[in-house]
């Protein structure tokens, strides 16, 4: 703020400032002008709801005036939260000579005489591109690839914290699946992975189809598989709490997004039997009508033949009779907390919706046993950064060609091991994101997963480097 040169002056801003509800921390002189200065104040509120208040208050203050607004928030995303350093110092002839010309070209020569020389050689080995066209960020939707991306270089440094994987934000100004897919293909060589991020349903799920079929490296949509892997391992240690069997599950999913489809298959995938998978119409099943008038979707169409054996209909209240488990992941307050007393006993009910959960934990625990959340101040957390930097941290470790459902079961079978019989509880079926263990223990599984299955290439034994070299320092 700019406060004129008068005695008394900071005095009376401060003042205004407490009696309109805010608390001063630090005042930091910026700048001192002719007639006035330029001060940083720091203010402890409530929220960024506070603040017309709190502004309004300085400027009245005759001779005060707000120039800006911020906070720690912003602050910490100043410039960007990623950046690129040297490995080695360039500061002799002879550095220079060997980093770039002219015996930089003596490795060119060897990547051209044998490509797979790039794993080695290149950042390839160890580097992940996080692709977005901004079409389905966060809780937010279609805000465009620059709003988008702080999301992705977010995820970057989740990459780097928790898997000790380099990688870096391409958000595309790009909506056709045919310009993205020839976009990434053509950005392909200088990556060892694909990780594809909040991008919308449908269009999402035949991007990643032709990637995969396209590369030869691991392609990964996070959004969904990210959130499917994480909730298979709730969902397994919550089996071991209850005593209950996957195959004897009834099942309702609520939201067939990218993530409601991928938690569908892969719980398909694991052993479950009976899902009942719900959009914004109600069940769905092949007696639907949009089904049986060629209507639906094709990736709905493909859900419908292997789920609702009993061809139940209706919204997702009436088709809870009766079932064990609610897995939500579609919008806020989708379903009253009641609606729960219609499940089987010591119902578990995974309402994952981000910020705003399909139903209130505070309202639903009184019908529950167990229930887990999108949220980092509930318990049971379902967060995606238990799953990709492991994943990807063992499936670039043996370069691995693409993530089977294989893989990604092994993920989800290594965290819900983290979690001991003795610390397992209804409060305690997930492990903490920042629980170290987590992703050398999914490296680990979807490596081994990768060799056993023939989708491996490489690895430790082929001179590409391994694990233990790129886990973070602590």
């Amino acid at each position: 703020m700019e406060i004129e040169h008068r005695p008394g002056m900071l005095g009376k801003v401060a003042s205004a400032i407490g009696d309109a509800g805010g608390t001063i921390g630090a005042v930091d002189l910026v700048k001192v002008e002719l007639d006035h200065t330029i001060r940083d104040i720091t203010v402890e509120t409530g929220d960024a709801s506070d603040w017309p208040r709190l502004t309004a208050a300085v400027d009245a203050v005759p001779g005060a005036r707000v120039l800006d607004t911020t906070d720690r928030t912003f602050l910490l995303h100043a410039g960007g939260k990623i950046e690129l350093r040297n490995k080695s110092p360039v500061k002799t002839r002879d550095d220079l000579s060997m980093a770039y010309t002219p015996g930089v070209a003596r490795v060119c020569r060897a990547i051209f005489e044998d490509p797979d020389k790039a794993f080695q050689y290149t950042i390839k080995r160890n580097m992940v591109a996080v692709v977005s066209d901004g079409t389905a960020v966060l809780g937010l939707g279609d805000i465009g690839p620059c709003a988008a991306m702080p999301v992705m270089e977010g995820k970057a440094m989740l990459f780097k914290e928790f898997g000790g994987v380099d990688a870096f934000p391409v958000c595309l100004d790009a909506r056709e699946v045919d310009e993205i897919v020839a976009v990434v293909r053509a950005i392909a060589p200088g990556f060892g992975g694909i990780n594809l991020e909040d991008i919308s349903a449908p269009r999402c799920f035949e991007i990643e189809d032709r990637l995969n079929a396209a590369l030869d490296i691991p392609v990964f949509h996070d959004d969904q598989h990210g959130t499917a892997v994480v909730v298979l391992a709730a969902l397994l240690n919550a089996l071991r709490l209850t005593g209950r069997i996957m195959a004897d599950l009834r099942i309702v999913v609520v939201g067939l997004g990218a993530a409601g489809v991928a938690v569908t298959k892969i719980l398909l995938e694991a052993g479950a039997r009976n899902i009942i998978c719900c959009d914004s119409r109600g069940a769905v099943s092949v007696e639907r009508v949009d089904y049986l008038d060629g209507s639906l979707p094709s990736v709905k169409r493909a859900l419908a033949s292997v789920t609702n054996p009993e061809r139940r209909s209706g919204a997702v209240v009436d088709v809870l009779e009766g079932a064990d488990l609610l897995v939500g992941v579609s919008g806020a307050r989708v379903l009253p907390a009641s609606a729960l007393a219609r499940m089987n006993p010591d119902p578990i009910v995974f309402a994952l919706a981000n910020p705003d959960p399909e139903v209130a934990p505070e309202e639903a625990i009184r019908y529950t046993r167990i229930i887990a959340t999108g949220r980092s101040d509930y318990p049971n957390q379902i967060n995606n950064v238990l799953c990709f930097p492991g994943v990807f941290r063992g499936a670039l470790d043996v370069r691995a060609r693409q993530i089977t459902e294989s893989m990604k079961t092994a993920a989800a079978r290594a965290i819900a091991d983290i979690v001991t019989d003795a610390e397992l509880r209804e409060d305690y079926i997930i492990p903490s994101v920042f629980n170290r263990e987590v992703a050398p223990a999914v490296a680990a599984a979807v490596a081994a997963e990768a060799r056993a299955s023939g989708t491996a290439e490489g690895g430790a034994e082929s001179g590409f480097g391994s694990t233990e070299e790129f886990w973070p320092v602590r």
